[in-house]
């Protein structure tokens, strides 16, 4: 349990500050994770979007953390899904796509 919020506080810095958005794609957004659509996570590095995920299923929209606890293996199973949901319709929320997703 320890390790995974760390894990999940560690992953919330690191997406706070955007160090790894340096991507050879696009540019990182300039807004908030809440308010991406799925055109602009498709943009980002691959490496970086199942980092966007973790944070997505995290986090309420405003940043605040709704659970102390993240399933990771199950969060890996949402990211090629997410990933297919977007190519799908790339101007909705990816916000919304990654929280309807893990309701399921």
């Amino acid at each position: 349990m320890t390790v995974r919020r760390i894990a999940v506080t560690s992953l919330a810095a690191f997406v706070m500050t955007g160090a790894a958005l340096a991507s050879a794609q696009t540019p990182a957004p300039k807004k908030a994770l809440g308010k991406l659509t799925c055109e602009e996570f498709l943009g980002v590095d691959e490496s970086f979007r199942p980092k966007m995920v973790y944070y997505a299923a995290a986090y309420s929209r405003g940043g605040a953390p709704e659970a102390a606890m993240l399933d990771v293996e199950g969060t890996e199973k949402l990211i090629p899904v997410i990933v297919e949901k977007c190519k799908a319709a790339p101007k909705d929320s990816f916000y919304q796509k990654v929280k309807a997703e893990a309701k399921k």
